[in-house]
């Protein structure tokens, strides 16, 4: 009984194997956490210093429009570049234009009137880079680590990005209140530095014989591959209707404060989906058992919407943060189902390409959340604006998987495009 309970709880264990085979997937991994965690110290100083340097709530929120143009533009260009170039060289590229455009961060505040200018451009340029290196980064990942470790190597790189979410905002917080902005930008501008460094001792991946040149006709052609693929194309829809019918942080202030009357813990409220997530990934070991990869993603998805609903009826803070916390653990269920299917069926002509889309997927589906959210909360309440979300995201799910149902029976061990790219793998 006792050895029993000892080997489930031991498949309940983060997979530690791609870590301890593949050095190339230890830099990758060790490089993305230093460079997300001080991203987001400057995630936390960035909009501080506007709202010093304006008092205005819109120019804070005019960030995100400065972003979004280059965010579409550049990520599907940065994916089909990707599935060109050698991607090490990309990632190297990318980051050194990322430390000037810190540098140059840096350097403003330090001039007697800092330029609020200067500051969107930095935003946009910044914008651009990252749209550029991301889709190469992503689309490594299977070619550093065995066809059978995707799974684990997923749930390694989601667990560290929690512990940057978790990690990055708090260190900020400090360095914004008690050092300054300064300070804050030099600790980000230090691990853009220090991730470049280990991206330059990557082994070199270069494009496949069978790799198209970036252009208006190589982007379209993997926007084409994306929709014929029906499991595909779920992965995209069913994220993107979770995340703009269900997205509730921009209520969080309000919810806070005038509903739960609990102020002072708000910042509980922004760690609660973190904490759910992380605790996902950490007991993600039962992940590599998993065959219905599709109805994985659904029911998660489901899951996310039914908590963030629950949420919204919150009678106290706490109940409110444990149901968000399952929420996020939800969420990363169904973000490691959704990578696992992306980097074990598609081919890595098109790895670069798909993944530009996909951080179109990812980044517009809660930007549209959040304006719904508010939107909904003007015309009615915060509570109905937040319960409505999760139970429409659950009708929407269950619709889309419904229209889709290819994905509901989508099987890894039987899927053409998972047993070819495993045939493949095992044949290189």
């Amino acid at each position: 009984m006792a050895a029993s309970l000892s080997a489930r709880l031991a498949r309940l264990r983060v997979d530690l194997t791609p870590w301890r085979g593949s050095r190339d997937f230890r830099i990758l991994l060790v490089a993305g956490s230093i460079f997300f965690l001080g991203g987001m110290v400057g995630y936390v100083a960035l909009p501080y210093q506007l709202y010093q340097l304006t008092g205005s709530n819109f120019a804070v929120g005019a960030m995100g429009l400065v972003t979004i143009v280059p965010l579409v533009v550049f990520g599907l260009y940065g994916g089909a570049l990707a599935d060109h170039v050698e991607r090490r060289t990309l990632l190297v590229a990318t980051g050194l234009a990322q430390v000037v455009i810190s540098a140059l961060m840096v350097a403003n505040t330090l001039l007697p009137n800092p330029q609020v200018w200067l500051i969107y451009v930095c935003g946009a340029l910044n914008a651009i880079a990252t749209s550029l290196q991301r889709p190469s980064r992503e689309a490594l990942l299977p070619r550093v680590v065995k066809h059978a470790e995707i799974p684990a190597a997923v749930a390694l790189s989601s667990l560290t990005s929690q512990i940057g979410q978790l990690a990055g905002p708090a260190l900020g917080g400090v360095l914004v209140g008690s050092v300054g902005v300064t300070w804050a930008f030099s600790v980000e501008l230090a691990g853009i530095v220090f991730a470049t460094l280990l991206y330059t001792r990557l082994g070199s991946y270069r494009a496949g014989e069978h790799s198209t040149a970036p252009s208006l006709r190589a982007i379209g052609g993997g926007i084409v591959y994306a929709f014929r693929r029906k499991d595909l194309l779920a992965t995209y829809l069913v994220d993107m209707v979770g995340m703009f019918l269900a997205m509730p942080i921009v209520l969080f202030p309000a919810f806070a404060t005038d509903i739960l009357k609990e102020p002072k813990l708000l910042g509980l409220l922004y760690s609660a989906e973190a904490i759910g997530a992380m605790c996902a990934s950490l007991t993600s070991g039962w992940a590599k058992h998993v065959h219905h990869q599709g109805r994985a993603v659904v029911l998660a998805t489901i899951g996310w919407g039914a908590a963030v609903g629950i949420a919204g009826l919150a009678p106290n803070i706490w109940f409110a943060i444990v149901f968000f916390a399952v929420a996020g653990a939800a969420d990363m269920v169904s973000v490691l189902f959704r990578s696992v299917i992306w980097n074990q069926t598609i081919p890595d002509e098109m790895r670069g390409r798909l993944a530009g889309i996909e951080m179109l997927g990812y980044s517009l589906g809660p930007l549209g959340g959040q304006a719904r959210s508010g939107l909904v909360a003007d015309l009615t309440t915060v509570r109905t604006a937040i319960v409505s979300g999760g139970v429409l995201c659950v009708a929407g799910v269950v619709a889309t998987s419904v229209w889709l149902r290819e994905f509901w029976r989508y099987d890894a061990r039987t899927d053409e495009h998972a047993v070819r790219e495993r045939e493949l793998r095992a044949a290189g």
